[in-house]
């Protein structure tokens, strides 16, 4: 399994409906496409406090390497995507992903 994890520093400026409305997308792509599977996402509430402000995140499992470039592929997926940049400070400076093999 691939966890593909997305941590975003939106700008300060970017409301939060605004955030949860891209979530949404990203969340509904996900169950459109085999092999992806329990999107997660959202904003911190970790009591440590060290997101450095990385204040939100998401998490997708896909069942293997080919699910998650389907997803990567996806053009609904690229649109949100470009949503993410605009709206990180920095542009795409301002995200961090990591995908791991578990």
């Amino acid at each position: 399994m691939i966890r593909h994890i997305v941590l975003t520093k939106f700008k300060p400026d970017v409301p939060e409906d605004t955030i949860q409305r891209i979530y949404a997308g990203l969340a509904a792509v996900t169950e459109k496409l085999p092999g992806a599977r329990s999107f997660t996402g959202g904003r911190s509430e970790s009591p440590e406090q060290i997101e450095r402000g990385y204040m939100h995140g998401f998490v997708i499992d896909f069942d293997n390497w080919d699910a998650l470039q389907n997803y990567t592929d996806n053009s609904e997926h690229k649109a949100l995507g470009r949503q993410l940049v605009k709206n990180a400070v920095g542009g795409i400076d301002g995200i961090l992903v990591l995908d791991l093999n578990v």
